[in-house]
Formats: C-alpha cells, sequence, structure tokens
C-alpha cells in the first residue's frame, strides 16, 4: 500500500509488451506533461510517478526484478538490511559473480565505494488509501474522517530506537564503515557489514517497545476535506500522514484514492451531469411545465408542445462545480415520452377517435422515415 502499482500507473496488464507500454506511457506522459497542466500540482506529481513506472518496466532487467520482488527491489533500506532474503541492486549486472552478499552497484563493490548510511534520519513511505463517496459530495465537497494502521513514531523512544540513556556505538566488525571488503586476487569488494546491516552503528540497548525500529504500528483517525468537483481516480495529498520516518526523519504522506458511487438518478460527465425524465404522451404533445431533479433541489423546465422522445433540455449552472475554478456544469434532461400500458374501454375508444382525425396527416418525422424507405425500396 506504500506505492502503487508500476503496471496500474502506467494502465497496462502484467503480460504487456515493450511497444504497447511505450504507447501507452507516451499517450500519459503528454496527458499530464507539466507544460501542458501548468500550476497543477496533481498533475505535475501524476508525471513524476509515470516516468518513474516507465523507467522500471521499460527496462528488461529492472522489470524482471520488479516482477520478483515488486517495490523493494529498489528499496536502499531493504538492501541495507540484507535485502530481504539475498537480493541484491537490480541494475548490477553481475550478481553474486564474485561471492555472495548484499553490496551496492557493480562499481561500489569493485572499488570500495560507499552506499548512503543508513543510520541517518531517513523519510517515511507514502501511503495510499481508497475512497468511496457519492456523487453528492463528489460535487458539492465534504469532509471525511478515515482510520489509518500505519507504522508511527514509537511513544517510549520518541523514534531513536533506543532505551532511555542508551547510546550508539560504532559497529566492531567493520569500524563504523557499513561495509566489510573482501579480497579476491587483484579485486577487492565491498559488502554491507552483516552485523550493522550498513548502518556503522550499533545501540548499546534497543527499545523493548519496538525492538529498536523506533515505530509502532497504530490506527490513526485523519480528517480529510473533499473539494467540490472532485473526479473518480482523483488522488488527494495529506502531507506527513503517512508512515513514520527512520531515525527522527519525516514522515511520508498519504495519498487518498476517490472512487465515486453510481447514482439512481444522475450520470457525470465532466462537469455535466445527465438524467433521463420520463413524462406523458399528453404532456409532450400539448406542452407542460416539468418538474426536474437537482443535486441542490428541485427545477422546471418548459416542454413545448410536440416534443419528441429523446429530447434533450438544458438546465444552466445546475451540473457540477469545476475543480479548478468558480463555473458550473450544466444538468442536461433527456425526456422519454411514456406510453400507456393499460387503457380502459373509454380511453381506447377516445385514441381511435384520435387516430381517425390524424389519419393521412403525418408527422414530418414519419414522411421522412417512409420517403426514405420507398427511395430505398426502388
Amino acid at each position: 500500500m506504500a506505492k502503487r502499482d508500476y503496471y496500474e500507473i502506467l494502465e497496462v496488464d502484467r503480460q504487456v509488451d515493450l511497444e504497447t507500454l511505450k504507447k501507452s506511457y507516451r499517450r500519459l506522459a503528454i496527458k499530464y506533461h507539466p507544460d501542458k497542466n501548468p500550476g497543477d500540482k496533481a498533475s505535475e506529481e501524476k508525471f513524476k510517478e509515470l516516468s518513474e513506472a516507465y523507467e522500471v518496466l521499460g527496462n528488461p532487467e529492472k522489470r524482471a526484478a520488479y516482477d520478483q520482488f515488486g517495490h523493494a527491489a529498489f528499496d536502499p533500506r531493504a538492501r541495507a538490511r540484507g535485502g530481504g532474503g539475498g537480493f541484491h541492486d537490480p541494475v548490477d549486472i553481475f550478481r553474486e559473480v564474485f561471492g555472495g552478499g548484499s553490496g551496492g552497484s557493480i562499481f561500489e563493490s569493485m572499488f570500495g565505494g560507499q552506499s548512503a548510511d543508513p543510520s541517518q534520519p531517513q523519510r517515511g513511505e507514502d501511503l495510499r488509501y481508497d475512497l468511496e463517496i457519492t456523487l453528492e459530495e463528489a460535487a458539492l465537497g465534504c469532509e471525511k474522517e478515515i482510520s489509518v494502521t500505519k507504522a508511527d513514531t514509537c511513544e517510549a523512544c520518541r523514534g531513536s530506537g533506543a532505551e532511555t540513556g542508551s547510546k550508539l556505538r560504532s559497529c566492531a566488525t567493520c569500524g563504523g564503515r557499513g561495509q566489510v571488503l573482501t579480497s579476491r586476487g587483484i579485486f577487492s569488494f565491498a559488502q554491507t557489514c552483516p552485523h550493522c546491516k550498513g548502518a556503522g552503528r550499533i545501540l548499546e540497548k534497543p527499545c523493548k517497545t519496538c525492538r529498536g525500529e523506533g515505530k509502532q504500528n497504530r490506527t490513526s483517525k485523519i480528517r480529510l476535506k473533499i473539494p467540490a468537483g472532485v473526479e473518480a481516480g482523483s488522488r488527494l495529498r495529506s502531507q506527513g500522514n503517512g508512515e513514520a520516518g527512520f531515525r527522527g526523519g519525516p514522515s511520508g504522506d498519504l495519498y487518498v484514492v476517490i472512487f465515486v458511487k453510481g447514482h439512481e438518478i444522475f450520470k457525470r460527465d465532466g462537469d455535466d451531469l445527465i438524467c433521463e425524465v420520463p413524462i406523458s404522451f399528453v404532456q409532450a404533445a400539448l406542452g407542460a411545465e416539468v418538474v426536474v431533479p437537482t443535486l441542490e433541489g428541485r427545477a422546471t423546465i418548459k416542454i413545448p408542445a410536440g416534443t419528441q422522445p429523446g429530447t434533450i433540455f438544458r438546465v444552466k449552472g445546475k451540473g457540477v462545480k469545476n475543480l479548478h475554478g468558480y463555473s458550473h456544469g450544466d444538468l442536461h434532461v433527456r425526456v422519454q415520452v411514456e406510453v400507456p400500458a393499460h387503457l380502459n374501454a373509454e380511453q381506447k375508444a377516445k385514441l381511435l377517435e384520435f387516430a381517425t382525425l390524424c389519419d393521412g396527416k403525418e408527422g414530418p418525422i414519419t414522411q421522412g422515415f417512409f420517403q426514405k424507405a420507398r427511395q430505398f425500396f426502388r
């Protein structure tokens, strides 16, 4: 839940070929490019997310590593702790050629380079939360309280990972470097220290509550403000409400993905709303004023005499508020003429009388149809 699946980000399935992957990336990258969305932070974040996903899936070696290990394949902390079962950096061409151990890239292994110190403060993981809301809540805006279970700062040690009064001491195995050197002929290879797991320092007395992790799982209640006009698939960022950082680092962010429930009456099309309203044959023929529903109450539309089934009427400003502005969409009302299903004898007689009066007086739609039909059968 910390990060979105790369295949999901690029809107492809896991069996996608490279050419289709490229096409999907290009399409989405153009859509969310910062030059096309100036000042839109959500599009900017989406563009960065797309680039990160394509950088991995567009490279066969990295993609194979991702398919096997997921995001952990590229997590420097996972590698520093031993890689969760011996997994090494996926961009390293030569894996375990000169002996076991979880080092950095091939260049670091050959020349004894140092990776980032994992004992330093590190930012916490970002989290994702899927939130389902109603169409009314999406259109008008609302506030929601959600419960998120995540790794928060340990209250006992305040995130230090150490018991009160305990200190960090230099690792005796690696001398505080976080790496140990192994010689293979003329080459020297740097590998992660197996004792301190690359940290270079060891806690004298790890915190008993969190076992030295500095974090504990805890359920937190978070209040969110959903802006009016938000659409399904939108991501809202709640800064600092992700997982706690490591060794005093800042917390990650919480990304809330919006899902909108289907509505019994309305369908949304951008900032516009669409609904179908039944009217009687008499109302369609003679004209009438009809009350129609809106998200904020009722409105009245005027049906002119002779209205045909499927005619659409626009109610201006009764759609959804634009997320990035102050304008509103419109409500489009499509009328459906309801044909009586059960007629008594008197009603049938009146309709037959009406049909007799209309004999030979076809409307423009009927005339047009039979004219086309005659031309077709010729």
